[in-house]
C-alpha cells in the first residue's frame, strides 16, 4: 500500500513534542559526594609555620578541632589528620605530611579534604592552583573555612588566585622583614652558629660557642692529616674506618662534609657573615655571595680550635692543588694535573732536562712486575719536546732519597742553629723605614697635612699652586698605603714563618737517630724537590731555611 506525501505531512503535524526531565542522583559539589555506604571519607590538613610554643598549641588545637568535627557528622568518616609542624608554607618539597595526603588523594582513599586557610594550604599560588585543580579533576574538593571557599563551585578558581595571592603578598611582606632583621643583627656582629652541623663546639651555659673536647679533636686530626698532604677523599675513608661521628652524629663521611671544615673560619675564631643568600622566599633558591650583598667578617668572636697561622695555612695549600701548574716546553707545555695525595714524590719528582713532573708507573715483563718513576712529557709526547730523561727504579729511588735524609739528621746540630737565627731575624723588625708602625705614623701625619691643604683650597679655589699640592699629597698617600699593606702582609707571613719553623726544629730533634726506612710522611715534611739530572744522579733540595714547610708535627 502506497500513502500520498499529503497523508504524510497531516501525520507529522499531528504529533507533539515533549521533554522530560531527569532529576540528578548525584551531585559535583563538594560535601555532597556520596558513596555505596552513606559517608564520605574526609581528611583535614594543619600546618603551623615555626616552632615556637605558640604555634605549638594552635598546632594541637587544629587537630583536635578537625578530628572532633568529622566524627561528629553522620555523613562523614574520617579518612585522616595530616599535619607538618614547623615547616613553611611556601613550598610544598618538604611538606611529608602533605604530600602523604595527596598521595593518598590520588589512591582513591580521601573524598574531601577540610583546612582552615589558603595560607594553611600553601602561599604559593601556582602551587595551590594546580593542587587543586589536581583534586578537582579527581571529583576531590577542598573546604576552606576561613574564606568559605569549596573548590569544586565555579567561582572557587577564582576566589583562590584572589586570596592566595593576598597570603603569597604577605609571605613576601614577612619573608622581606625576617631577612631585614638578620642583615641589620649581621651588621652589629651578631654571630649565628649552627651548632647542630658545626662539629667542635656547643651551645654553653651563657647561650656563647663552647668548645667539645672530644669532637675538637677531630677537627684537629683533619686539619693536621691535610696538611701532611693527605687528600679530602683519604681524611674522609680515615674517618669513616675509625668509626667517628659527624656533627649530626653519622658515622658515613663525605668529601663535602671534610671540605667543608677546612674551610669554616669559626674554627680560627672568626666568622663571615652572609656567605649566602636566599634570592626570594618562593622559589627559596640560595645563592652564593660574590658581591650582591654586603658581607661582615668578625675577628674573635669566640674561642679557636685551630690556630689562625694554621687555618691560613690550610687556605693556601688548598689553593695551591687547586691551581694545575702548567710547565712550559720548547714548543708546547705539558699539565701535571690535579693534586694527588697518594704519593708525596707525585709533588716533588721532576725532570732535570724539561721540568716536567714524574709520574709513577707499573712496569710487567716476564710475569714480574716493576715499579719506576718516568718524565710526564716523555710519556706523552716521546722525545719531541724531552730527549734524555731516565726512568727510575723506585726502589733505589727511596734508597737515595733516605740517604739524603739521614745526612741531613746528622747535621741537624747545625741546622738547628741556622733555624734559630732564621727565627731571631724573623721576628726583628727591619730598620729600613718599612716598619708599620712608622709607616701609619707617616700616614697620620700626611692626613693631617692633607686636612690642612684642602681648607686652604676651599678657600682659594683659583690657586693652581695649593690644587696641585693637594693632588701631589693625594698621589704620596696612595703610595704610602701600598707600601703599609705590604708590611702588613710581610708581618702575616713572619707569623707564619716562625710557626713552621719552630716546628721543623722541633722535628729534627725528635728524629736524631735517623730514619731506618722511607715513608711518604718524612718525604712530605723534609723535602721541597727530587730533581732527576741523569740515570745515576739524583739533586734533592731539603726544606731549610727561608724555605717554607707545609707539615704539621704530631
Amino acid at each position: 500500500m502506497i500513502r500520498n506525501r499529503k497523508d504524510s505531512k497531516m501525520e507529522q503535524s499531528s504529533l507533539e513534542r515533549t521533554v522530560h526531565h531527569i532529576p540528578a542522583s548525584r551531585s559535583n559539589v563538594a560535601g555532597n559526594k556520596t558513596r555505596l555506604h552513606g559517608r564520605q571519607r574526609v581528611a583535614a590538613y594543619c600546618r603551623v609555620s615555626t616552632d615556637s610554643e605558640e604555634q605549638i598549641n594552635s598546632y594541637t588545637a587544629q587537630k583536635a578541632y578537625y578530628t572532633q568535627k568529622i566524627e561528629e557528622s553522620p555523613d562523614w568518616e574520617l579518612a585522616g589528620i595530616f599535619a607538618d609542624e614547623g615547616i613553611t608554607g611556601t613550598s610544598m618539597k618538604k611538606r611529608k605530611e602533605f604530600n602523604r595526603m595527596i598521595t593518598a588523594c590520588k589512591r582513591g582513599g580521601i573524598d574531601l579534604i577540610l583546612t582552615k586557610s589558603l595560607s594553611r594550604f600553601a602561599r604559593n599560588t601556582v602551587d595551590c592552583l594546580e593542587t587543586v585543580r589536581m583534586l578537582r579533576a579527581r571529583g576531590i574538593g577542598v573546604i576552606f573555612e576561613k574564606e568559605n571557599i569549596n573548590t569544586l563551585t565555579e567561582s572557587s578558581e577564582f576566589l583562590i588566585t584572589l586570596f592566595s595571592g593576598f597570603a603569597q603578598a604577605e609571605s613576601e611582606s614577612l619573608s622581606s622583614n625576617i631577612q631585614l632583621g638578620i642583615r641589620m643583627a649581621m651588621k652589629e656582629g651578631k654571630v649565628n652558629f649552627h651548632y647542630r652541623s658545626m662539629l667542635g663546639y656547643q651551645r654553653g651555659a651563657d647561650g656563647k660557642p663552647e668548645i667539645v673536647p672530644e669532637e675538637a679533636e677531630v677537627v684537629r686530626r683533619i686539619y693536621r692529616r691535610y696538611l701532611e698532604s693527605c687528600s679530602e677523599g683519604q681524611i674522609q675513608r680515615e674517618l669513616t674506618q675509625d668509626g667517628i661521628a659527624t656533627a649530626k652524629g653519622v658515622k658515613a663521611w663525605s668529601h663535602q662534609i671534610v671540605h667543608n671544615i677546612l674551610t669554616n673560619e669559626k674554627y680560627a675564631r672568626d666568622a663571615l657573615l652572609q656567605k649566602t643568600f636566599t634570592t626570594d622566599c618562593i622559589s627559596k633558591k640560595v645563592k652564593k655571595n660574590t658581591g650582591e650583598l654586603p658581607q661582615y667578617y668578625i675577628k674573635d668572636n669566640h674561642p679557636a680550635i685551630i690556630p689562625r697561622d694554621i687555618y691560613q695555612r690550610v687556605q693556601e695549600e688548598m689553593a695551591r692543588r687547586t691551581s694545575k701548574r702548567k710547565i712550559l716546553q720548547k714548543s708546547g707545555k705539558t699539565e701535571q694535573g690535579k693534586y694527588s695525595a697518594k704519593y708525596a714524590l707525585s709533588e716533588r719528582l721532576v725532570c732535570g732536562e724539561c721540568g716536567s713532573p714524574y709520574k709513577r708507573c707499573t712496569w710487567a715483563r716476564n710475569g714480574v712486575k716493576r715499579i719506576v718513576w718516568r718524565c710526564v712529557s716523555r710519556l706523552e709526547f716521546g722525545k719531541k719536546y724531552c730527549h734524555n730523561s731516565p726512568s727510575m727504579a723506585e726502589d733505589k729511588l727511596h734508597t737515595a732519597i733516605l740517604t739524603v735524609l739521614n745526612r741531613v739528621v746528622e747535621a741537624s746540630d747545625g741546622l738547628q742553629d741556622e733555624l734559630a737565627e732564621t727565627l731571631r731575624m724573623l721576628c726583628t723588625p727591619e730598620g729600613d723605614g718599612n716598619n708599620l708602625m712608622e709607616l701609619e705614623r707617616s700616614m697620620e701625619a700626611l692626613t693631617t697635612r692633607q686636612n690642612t691643604l684642602l681648607d686652604q683650597v676651599l678657600a682659594h679655589m683659583d690657586d693652581l699652586t695649593l690644587t696641585e699640592q693637594l693632588k701631589a699629597l693625594l698621589e704620596e698617600k696612595q703610595h704610602l698605603q701600598t707600601r703599609i699593606d705590604a708590611a702588613k702582609k710581610e708581618a702575616a707571613n713572619r707569623i707564619n714563618e716562625d710557626s713552621r719553623m719552630a716546628e721543623l726544629a722541633a722535628y729534627l730533634e725528635e728524629h736524631l737517630s735517623g730514619f731506618q726506612q722511607y715513608d711518604d710522611g718524612i718525604v712530605r715534611k723534609m723535602i721541597e724537590r727530587v730533581t732527576v739530572v741523569d740515570e745515576e744522579t739524583i739533586r734533592v733540595v731539603t726544606v731549610k731555611p727561608p724555605c717554607a714547610w707545609t707539615g704539621m708535627r704530631q
